[in-house]
């Protein structure tokens, strides 16, 4: 069939939205996509969204999983608050996401699953298909699974197998109509496949016939390209907020020059963590799947007591079983990285939806006057710096350091650019090799008089034998002590240690100055954030905004920024846990705004939020 003339359209920004059951491969379609358009130099953020269960029932809208892209050729923030086009697999998919659409947006729907069935487990009583209730959106009826089994006839492969080669061929079909490059998704298909050449041809050829159908079809007349986006020179690659911490941390050990050792459990969605860091071996790097989160936290503490950089990675629950560890930690004064990944609580709450809720157990969670350093990163790339930083503070300072990513950050992608190892702090680590005092004693708690760190003496040290225990220590000595003057010093001075890490001053951005407006944030509402207050500036709406990333501390100067403003909004993806910390220390009658639905604010529910403030105050 010859193939029919197309029509080429130029667009900025398209966000697409793969969606179907768990078991349909949404997340390696959405991925691969993600892959082709990174290489083209589109700008690009992801969000995955996907049920807690391994395998909820098929065709019912708990099981459907879906994965978002965002892509343009300018700088974007977000993942997109609406998808411009939907790939429903099944009426599960349509139904779940159909009010997330905009009048207009582009539906490709796959028949093949829209039967009695089907329709019936999601409460359809008639096709969406066969009635006017989608007349406001172009819906495209495509056979997948039934084009996808012929282009496979005369493979000889089972028709299971066939079937399940369908999100290829949408995947082929998708990457036709957005002008993205293949030849990366066939050679990753070839290397997943390595074992089976028959799923390799097949879901190559699923593929194909997906790229061929755009091409010769009449339902498609148009096809889109995007423009590379303008970004700074240099080496990028697509990453996630996960593989970036994991980096990071590598990064962190090869800088310090020591050993990276992570205890870990296996708990969603910090598992990728313990996956990535599995693979770095040669950098030095032992994996330790414990068999529960004490014992995870247990090993990572006595590595760092032996010298090495101890990690732990966790999300809420962990953090909660790990507390009594952390705060050994506190008392030994001794490096530590907790990595939690949050996710929405409490409890088992949902483990796959993001949340914020996590602040006060990092700030608060523990037993006793317990200071420690916290940090967070505000988007996926962001993930490697925070990670470096976390293992700058913890070494340093000899303190446990908290890291708060979230399953948003963790699981959404952005491109990274590659920094040059020599633009990376030096982290080297000078050990107690000798005694400290002039009449040949090694004093465990004498300190740094610039960070206020004790040595860090590796055991088996000649002369530098000391006394270790969860016991108050005494002050120098560290021998064990219940006198009160002693306990209360400690206690001060462990809390003075933390309240004198220095950290960089909050930066403003307020491009036209004199906002009389602050949104101040933290984490991963930096993109919805910054994205609104961008909205707000094209319409000529003056408003400023700050983020956060440590604290604990906070910055020096965050008191001075704050008095500069009548209203400071604090957006959050819990109950308005930093907006009660900032008017606790700052007696700043700063507006928390709330949201804990398991998902990320939408760019648009803040610029409305945020214009209503700006114009009524």
């Amino acid at each position: 069939m010859p193939a029919t003339e197309k029509r080429v359209e130029q667009l900025d920004r398209v966000v697409i939205r793969f969606a179907g059951d768990s078991g349909d491969g949404m997340q390696l379609t959405g991925d691969r996509f993600t892959s082709e358009t990174a290489q083209l130099g589109n700008d690009i953020s992801t969000l995955p969204n996907f049920p807690a269960e391994i395998r909820a029932p098929a065709g019912t809208l708990p099981g459907v999983s879906s994965f978002q892209v965002h892509f343009a050729d300018y700088d974007i923030l977000t993942p997109g608050d609406a998808p411009n086009v939907l790939v429903a697999m099944n009426p599960a998919a349509l139904k779940a996401n159909l009010a997330d659409l905009p009048a207009g947006a582009d539906i490709i729907v796959n028949t093949d699953e829209f039967t009695r069935r089907n329709l019936a487990k999601v409460g359809y009583a008639v096709s969406p298909l066969e009635d006017d209730s989608l007349a406001e959106f172009a819906v495209h009826p495509v056979a997948l699974t039934s084009l996808t089994v012929g282009a496979l006839a005369d493979l000889g492969i089972a028709k299971k197998d066939a079937e399940r080669a369908k999100n290829m061929f949408s995947l082929g079909l998708l990457s036709w109509m957005y002008s993205r490059p293949f030849e990366s998704t066939l050679r990753f298909l070839e290397r997943k496949f390595a074992k089976r050449p028959d799923l390799v041809a097949a879901n190559k050829a699923a593929f194909q016939a997906g790229w061929n159908y755009g091409e010769t079809t009449e339902a498609f007349s148009v096809r889109y390209e995007i423009k590379p986006a303008k970004m700074r020179s240099g080496t990028y690659r697509n990453i996630t907020g996960n593989q970036a911490l994991s980096l990071g941390l590598v990064a962190a050990a090869v800088r310090s020059k020591l050993p990276l050792f992570l205890g870990a459990y296996p708990i969603t969605p910090a598992s990728d963590i313990l996956h990535e860091l599995s693979k770095h071996k040669r950098f030095g790097v032992t994996t330790m799947q414990a068999e529960d989160e004490i014992a995870a936290v247990g090993a990572a503490l006595g590595a760092s007591y032996g010298g090495a950089l101890g990690v732990t990675t966790t999300s809420g629950p962990g953090v909660a079983l790990k507390s009594e560890t952390i705060s050994l930690a506190i008392a030994l004064e001794l490096p530590l990285v907790i990595v939690d990944v949050q996710r929405a609580g409490p409890s088992t709450g949902m483990p796959t939806k993001t949340e914020q809720a996590d602040l006060n157990m990092a700030l608060f969670g523990r037993h006793g006057e317990a200071p420690l350093a916290v940090i967070a990163p505000k988007s996926p790339s962001d993930c490697f710096h925070a990670a470096i930083e976390a293992a700058r503070i913890a070494l340093t300072y000899r303190t446990p350091v908290i890291l708060l990513s979230d399953n948003y950050v963790a699981n959404g992608s952005e491109p990274w650019l590659l920094p040059s190892v020599d633009e990376l702090p030096d982290l080297q680590v000078e050990f107690a090799t000798a005694p400290n005092t002039s009449d040949g004693r090694f004093l465990p708690y004498l300190r740094d008089p610039e960070t206020m760190a004790r040595p860090w003496a590796v055991p088996g040290t000649p002369g530098l034998e000391h006394r270790i225990g969860g016991l108050e220590k005494a002050d120098k000595t560290g021998d064990i002590s219940y006198d009160p003057a002693n306990h209360e010093f400690m206690v001060r001075t462990r809390q003075a240690r933390i309240d004198a890490i220095p950290v960089p001053d909050l930066d403003v951005e307020d491009p036209a100055e004199g906002a009389r407006v602050l949104v101040l944030g933290w984490g991963s509402t930096y993109g919805p954030i910054g994205a609104a207050c961008r909205a707000l500036r094209q319409r000529g709406l003056n408003i400023a905004q700050a983020h956060l990333r440590h604290l604990s501390p906070l910055p020096a100067n965050l008191g001075e920024v704050l008095a500069g403003y009548d209203k400071v909004v604090v957006p959050e993806m819990n109950l308005g846990q930093l907006a009660s910390v900032i008017r606790a220390r700052y007696l700043i009658d700063a507006v928390p705004f709330n949201q804990v639905s398991g998902l990320p604010f939408t760019a648009a529910t803040l610029e409305s939020m945020l214009e209503d403030v700006v114009k009524n105050g």
